[in-house]
């Protein structure tokens, strides 16, 4: 049995985003591999075109929920002010599904961190195909 680290499944998890944005052809990504690890609010993938720019933290879970640090949130909303991009967080939980959550459907915690549970990402979350299809100007 290959036991693969939480550090290497999330690599592959913001990989495989990547190439489904550039496999598109309306998108081009990149993934930052110092995100989290350097002292600047770096999101995980900077993903856009000439309509749009989504700056996206990227998380996957083997639960039925995954949660998210304020700062980790706060660092995303940061990056888009500035860079002017759409802040959004993208989960793939067990039944495999990718889910866009603006910052504003987050659910916080007790200790103001935040939370995303499956039932919450499919009632407020976008899917992929969503997400790329919505129109920019109704977006949040």
């Amino acid at each position: 049995m290959i036991i693969i680290s939480r550090k290497s499944q999330g690599i592959a998890a913001e990989r495989e985003l990547l190439h489904k944005f550039w496999n598109t052809g309306k998108f081009i990504a990149m993934r930052a591999p110092g995100s989290g690890a350097i002292k600047y609010p770096v999101p995980d993938l900077l993903v856009g075109n000439h309509l749009r720019r989504f700056a996206i933290e990227c998380k996957t879970t083997k639960s039925q929920r995954q949660y998210l640090r304020s700062e980790q949130i706060n660092d995303l909303k940061t990056f888009s002010d500035t860079f002017g991009a759409e802040p959004w967080v993208a989960v793939r939980f067990p039944d495999k599904n990718w889910y866009f959550l603006s910052l504003e459907d987050l659910d916080k915690t007790a200790g103001n961190n935040f939370v995303i549970s499956l039932e919450s990402a499919k009632r407020k979350g976008l899917f992929f195909e969503e997400i790329i299809n919505s129109d920019p100007l109704s977006s949040s």
